[in-house]
């Protein structure tokens, strides 16, 4: 084996190593956030919900992490099936920051075959990483239809 085909070898083993061993990007990571805040809901998990906002979480008309609790609990409320579906995100990255906008529909069922209620949002939401996991600091929407 030839000094060039050593090093070559030599590279992709750390390549292979390095790339077994780094972190989820952040962008991953706010995905795989998004979709577990998104579980949360269909699962009708208020405290869940919770776990998942800043503790200094801002909503309309200045909702804080726990009127969103209460607001996430009260829609649940009769509701035993809630659906969620997400349109394509537009993600705006930082390194610790990040801003989120995308379509979600909203469904909710008292057990029929078809939804009860549903309504369609523009939403934007601000998310910030807190000790390794993204936490959402603020959420702003308006109704689409």
């Amino acid at each position: 084996m030839g000094p060039g085909l050593r090093v070559s070898s030599a590279l992709a083993i750390v390549a292979v190593l390095l790339l077994g061993c780094t972190r989820t990007a952040p962008e991953q990571a706010l995905r795989e956030s998004i979709s577990a805040l998104q579980e949360a809901v269909e699962q009708r998990d208020a405290s869940a919900v919770r776990g998942w906002l800043a503790e200094d979480f801002v909503g309309p008309g200045g909702m804080d992490r726990d009127g969103a609790r209460r607001l996430a609990a009260l829609t649940f409320l009769g509701r035993r099936e809630v659906g969620v579906t997400l349109g394509p995100l537009d993600l705006s990255v930082q390194p610790e920051h990040a801003t989120v906008r995308f379509t979600v529909a909203l469904t909710g069922s008292s057990g029929g075959v078809l939804p009860d209620a549903g309504q369609v949002y523009d939403v934007e939401t601000g998310w910030r990483m807190e000790e390794g996991e993204w936490r959402l600091t603020s959420a702003r929407w308006s109704r689409k239809l």
